[in-house]
This record gives structure tokens, C-alpha cells and sequence, in this order.
């Protein structure tokens, strides 16, 4: 099954579909990343700002700085976090436009898995973090289909529709996020999956969430007659069990990952980069 591509331009739509979930697991990540004070972040793939307003509220960092290459989501990003000690700007993760050694921390939120090369990704996230800094990443496990947009994905298999896989799902492991940073040189490499559970207040808003306009799977539902949605529709209210109230909740999994540039005889340099 093919890949989908998925374009980031719906910045509102994002909000709708992923906010919620990003902010629901981006202090869980924080915490057990246990970051120091004081520190200079970079937040890869930053989108709407929703990691970077987390680190500003409970990190007390002295600087962040978030890059991503969709213009909407930096647009975005900047009304919703004016005027708070963060800088955000246009940028690919696989060509930082940074010098080396220029932050203490160096994230990337559920971003990896769309990033072409990831490994490429980490590689460069390590290069701009000072020796003895930290470069950490999450995203959904999208391999066990344990992601926010799993359950309306199970429906549309389930009434016979082939659902295209979501980029990068080979990368969102632990075991693929564990050896991406240890071959970036990173040291004490750790891994941990995080499991969120959110609740919707009833299936419409549960549907307007997931079918934002930039998705794949929206542009299929779309294309089905009136017939062919009622039933998916209700295949996924059986599948997600909605209660008596109305009220749908179920769980999420991110899996993250982090380690520590080595530090060598000089600053800013990896030590395998010694002569």
C-alpha cells in the first residue's frame, strides 16, 4: 500500500484535528525529558507552536526558536505566541540553518516519521546542539495503528475501503527512533511510549476533527456516495463504542526517544569528528 502525502497548509484544520492531542501529550514528554532551566530549544517541525508554548510554560527555558517549512503553520504560530520569547521560522529539519553547537535542546514533535530521511533529521539535530546537550523526538505509533486518527482508519478498513498508509510508519517505533539517534552519535539513548486518552463530546465532533481538509482519508470520504458515508459512519460509532451520553474517548500512543551529545575536546564538535 502506498504512501500519502500530506500537505500542512490547513493550519486551522490541523488545530481541529491534532491540537488537541499535541497539547494533551506534550507535557507528559516534558516531564519525563526533565529538561534543565535556562536552556536554548530548538523545536523542529514546531507547526502551530503547540510544543513550543508547552516548554515556555513549564521548562523556563532562556530562549526557543521553532522552524518548519509550511508557511501557514508559522503564520500561525507567530499570532498564537507573539510577544513570548519565541522565534519562528520557515526551515527544513534536513538542512538546519543553524550553526553548530547553537542550542542546549533539540526537539522534534511528531514530525519524524514525515520527515524524508529521519535519520538525516537526527543527524543535524545533534550537529546544533552544544556536547552535552539533548536531542529528543516523539511521534505516534502509527505501525500498530495506535495513532489520534486510528479509529476512523479501522472503520474505513472495516467497510472495505484501503486506507493509505501514513508516511514514515516504518520510522514511528521505538526500535527505529532508538537506532535513528544512536547512529547520530548520541549518547545514553533512551526510549518511552506515552499513552493519552481524550475525550470528544459527541460523534460530530469527533468527525469534524479527523476529516480536516489536507488528510488522504478526507479526500476518499469525500469521494464516496451518501450510502457509502452513513455506513462508515456508523461503523465507526459501533467500533468506538459511543455511550449513552454521547461522549467518545480513547487512547493514543506516542513514542519518544532522547539522547545526550557526547562531549569532546572542544565544544560544539562530536567526538567522532576528532581527528
Amino acid at each position: 500500500m502506498a504512501n500519502a502525502a500530506i500537505h500542512f497548509s490547513d493550519a486551522d484544520g490541523y488545530e481541529r484535528f491534532m491540537g488537541r492531542w499535541s497539547r494533551a501529550v506534550a507535557p507528559q514528554f516534558l516531564r519525563w525529558l526533565a529538561p534543565a532551566r535556562g536552556a536554548r530549544w530548538l523545536d523542529v517541525g514546531c507547526g502551530t507552536g503547540i510544543l513550543a508554548e508547552a516548554v515556555l510554560d513549564l521548562c523556563e527555558p532562556s530562549s526557543v526558536v521553532g522552524i518548519d517549512p509550511a508557511a501557514a503553520q508559522i503564520e500561525k504560530a507567530i499570532r498564537g505566541l507573539a510577544g513570548r520569547r519565541v522565534k519562528f521560522q520557515q526551515g527544513d529539519a534536513a538542512k538546519l540553518p543553524f550553526p553548530s553547537a547553537s542550542f542546549d535542546i533539540a526537539v522534534a514533535a511528531l514530525v519524524l516519521n514525515f520527515v524524508p530521511e529521519p535519520a538525516h533529521a537526527a543527524v543535524e539535530m545533534r550537529r546544533v546542539i552544544c556536547n552535552g546537550g539533548v536531542v529528543a523526538a516523539y511521534v505516534w505509533e502509527f505501525s500498530r495503528d495506535l495513532s489520534p486518527s486510528g479509529p476512523l482508519r479501522r472503520a474505513m478498513r472495516a467497510v472495505g475501503v484501503e486506507v493509505p498508509a501514513i508516511p514514515g510508519t516504518p520510522h514511528s517505533t521505538l526500535e527505529a527512533l532508538e537506532a535513528f539517534h544512536a547512529a547520530a552519535g548520541l549518547e545514553a539513548v533512551q526510549t518511552r511510549a506515552f499513552d493519552v486518552t481524550l475525550s470528544y463530546e459527541d460523534f460530530d465532533d469527533f468527525w469534524v476533527s479527523q476529516t480536516p481538509g489536507y488528510s488522504p482519508t478526507t479526500k476518499i470520504i469525500e469521494r464516496m456516495t451518501d450510502a457509502e458515508r452513513r455506513r462508515l459512519k456508523r461503523t465507526a460509532q459501533e467500533m468506538l463504542g459511543v455511550g449513552a451520553s454521547g461522549r467518545i474517548e480513547y487512547s493514543a500512543r506516542a513514542n519518544a526517544v532522547c539522547g545526550v551529545a557526547p562531549w569532546g575536546p572542544k565544544e560544539g564538535i562530536p567526538r567522532k569528528a576528532q581527528a
